[in-house]
């Protein structure tokens, strides 16, 4: 267990803005956490959980102990008739693992290429990305009880999937409930790789690449490789644009609100799902609000992706987090001024 004191944040968080840890320690093993749990001055402070910082905004410096989550290892734990089960501690860099995946023929994971963030944090937010969502690949997951110390395993149905949602993000309404927003560090996680590998293709712009290349069979890496290639072109690079990713959730509708909209605004994408329910294109709301390439102070739109917030100012000057909220609650309000829809933000805001 390394502890630091008085820590900068800004190399960890993909936005890239100025905060400061007051006390930060490295959590390189579930003996880490509990060692936390177990000393006098550590155990009754409040804590935040930090993974890769993909999916945060920070409004100020950090008062509650921030566990940095650095638990590493990739390992293939089982070889089954109907599957591969895989695990990746919860410090492996999301897209990494996926690489890896591939590179041991262990194919399933290729449509969630690129995503950034930790193995950790990706059941919390239940990623996903053309067609595949985390939870159709998920086994199950280790984790500890901030509160008690206790260690837990979780499965699919505990985790209480749902879209950009789960158990992870929802409080206890009262004594006896799941709710672990605050409470778990998760330390492992575990994915369910169905056999025989089907590919998952679904979506306009795999087909786009599938009409391109001639390639109407393609392998889980021809895949991985289209989805780099797409995500590289719409999305802007962390490393050079400071930004959490998708900044809003693509709301859904009835049908009978989705026709309504339709009546008034014929182009607007959208998407039915499965239960009935419709499916809308937040960047093409926001697009259609004239927000593509506006800035609010060093925070703006991304100019190709009108659902990424970015940070203008690099490095040198940053965004700070008022102004990205401030930002993306003028982008909420235009929303719904013009379409009676209430956007709702991906990252956490600290």
């Amino acid at each position: 267990m390394i502890t630091e004191q008085n820590v900068p944040l800004q190399p960890h968080n993909t936005f890239g803005i100025v905060a400061r840890a007051r006390l930060l320690v490295r959590v390189a093993s579930t003996a880490d956490v509990l060692a936390v749990l177990a000393d006098p001055a550590l155990a009754p402070e409040p804590k935040f959980v930090l993974g890769g910082g993909s999916n945060i905004v920070l409004t100020g410096d950090v008062r509650p102990v921030v566990l940095k989550v650095e638990i590493m290892g990739r390992r293939l734990v089982a070889d089954t008739p109907r599957a591969w089960i895989v695990e990746a501690g919860a410090g492996e860099p999301w897209h990494g693992f996926v690489g890896w995946t591939l590179d041991q023929g262990l194919p399933g994971l290729e449509n969630l290429a690129l995503i950034p963030g930790t193995v950790g944090a990706s059941p919390v937010q239940n990623i996903g990305a053309y067609g595949v969502e985390l939870q159709d690949r998920f086994d199950s997951l280790d984790a500890v009880d901030l509160q008690t110390g206790r260690e837990f395993t979780l499965d699919a149905a505990q985790c209480a999937f749902g879209y950009r949602d789960s158990v992870f993000k929802h409080t206890a309404a009262q004594a006896g409930d799941l709710g672990l927003a605050g409470r778990a560090l998760i330390t492992r996680v575990r994915f369910r790789l169905p056999k025989p590998w089907k590919p998952v293709l679904g979506y306009l712009d795999l087909e786009r690449k599938m009409a391109e290349t001639g390639v109407r069979e393609p392998s889980a890496r021809q895949i991985y490789d289209w989805i780099c290639a797409i995500r590289s072109a719409k999305l802007p690079d962390p490393r050079v644009i400071g930004n959490a990713g998708s900044f809003f959730k693509n709301p859904t509708v009835t049908p009978e609100q989705c026709s309504d909209i339709i009546a008034r605004e014929p182009g607007i994408v959208h998407y039915p799902m499965p239960d009935g329910s419709i499916k809308l294109a937040a960047g093409w709301l926001i697009d259609a609000c004239g927000w593509k390439g506006k800035t609010v102070g060093n925070a703006g739109v991304y100019e190709k992706q009108a659902l990424v917030l970015v940070n203008r100012g690099g490095t040198a000057h940053p965004a700070t987090g008022g102004e990205v909220m401030t930002l993306a609650g003028a982008i909420q309000t235009s929303v719904y001024e013009r379409f009676g829809i209430r956007l709702e933000p991906e990252p956490v805001v600290v």
